[in-house]
């Protein structure tokens, strides 16, 4: 008996922007047992009230066609992508990460988010809220860094992802 490899797969999701719809994604997912590892949406197109939904899930092969198919099935769906075996695409994220100290730590904290080209958003005489952007491993890198310095608290806003290329959407 053979097992198949657990994939990570990032699925773009177009979709009428009116209320629920969210709900009936997610539920498709939670219904079945299959988890979200990041989730993402936003208005696209306002004159055409579509959003877009960046979802970052895993499974088998199988399990991820199945994924495809059933999102492809709901009602307000208007296209599935399947990025990560579509071609060359984009992904980001963006955090805030909020350290706090003083002395050494807030000098090397600094340094850091120079290094990681993170920016200071907010600053008061005992912490700094940085704003990166990035790959996930850049961001958990920086927020692992940062742990020993003070880190208060991350919000991290899930991955974003685009196709390379002149072909839209």
């Amino acid at each position: 008996m053979t097992e198949e490899t657990i994939e990570t797969h990032i699925l773009a999701v177009l979709v009428d922007n009116e209320a629920g719809v969210l709900a009936r994604v997610v539920g498709l997912f939670s219904g079945r047992g299959y988890n979200i590892d990041s989730l993402t949406v936003a208005e696209v197109d306002s004159t055409a009230h579509r959003s877009r939904i960046t979802i970052v899930t895993s499974g088998t092969p199988m399990v991820i066609e199945q994924i495809k198919a059933q999102l492809g099935r709901l009602v307000p769906v208007h296209k599935v992508s399947d990025l990560t075996v579509e071609g060359p695409h984009l992904e980001r994220e963006l955090a805030l990460v909020k350290v706090a100290g003083t002395g050494e730590k807030r000098v090397e904290s600094l340094r850091i988010a120079d290094i990681f080209r993170a920016r200071a958003v907010d600053s008061t005489a005992g912490s700094f809220v940085f704003e990166i952007s990035g790959s996930s491993d850049k961001l958990t890198a920086f927020v692992d860094l940062m742990r020993g310095l003070g880190l208060v608290e991350v919000s991290r806003t899930g991955i974003v992802a685009m196709s390379r290329g002149a072909k839209p959407f």
